[in-house]
């Protein structure tokens, strides 16, 4: 009996195809690891940016003071984060070593309430203030008062020298 001449087919995968397999497989690792380590690295950049902004006072109110003359003298704002008012003098006002400017709180049914004393001259000042005092205002003012006698039963004893309108900030 003669022997079959037909070829036989090969029974393994080429050398060719396996290396070109084993390639695409690690072509896809990396990749994958590539795109989970910058979705990690965008994670931590947001987070950062988010602890960031929290770290930026927020200004919620806002005042501009001004005289008879209707010149913006001082500007007040509000971070209710800090519990503090930012007070800066946009012009030269300079009180005398026997005065100190009295910052206020002032609204149309109550008494007013001391905010703080300007006891720095430089052009910005920052000042606690519990949340509470500002409830209710709709207005700021600002009085000189003499260093030695100050206010009595908690009222200026001089009138007005700035005031301006207590406006919430839209945020």
């Amino acid at each position: 009996m003669q022997e079959n001449s037909l070829p036989t087919p090969p029974t393994g995968v080429s050398a060719w195809w396996r290396g070109l397999s084993i390639t695409l497989v690690l072509i896809v690792m990396l990749g994958t690891a590539t795109a989970l380590s910058m979705f990690e690295q965008l994670k931590a950049q947001i987070h950062h940016a988010e602890q960031r902004l929290k770290d930026i006072p927020q200004i919620q109110f806002v005042s501009v003071m001004s005289g008879d003359e209707g010149k913006a003298e001082i500007l007040v704002t509000y971070s209710p984060a800090s519990k503090s008012l930012q007070v800066q003098r946009l012009t030269d006002l300079r009180e005398s070593r026997e005065q100190s400017l009295h910052l206020w709180a002032l609204s149309s049914h109550d008494a007013p309430i001391l905010l703080g004393v300007l006891t720095s001259r430089y052009a910005t000042t920052q000042i606690e203030v519990d949340p509470k005092a500002l409830e209710g205002a709709t207005q700021l003012g600002l009085s000189v008062e003499s260093k030695d006698k100050g206010p009595i039963n908690a009222q200026p004893r001089q009138p007005w020298l700035f005031k301006g309108w207590w406006v919430q900030k839209a945020i």
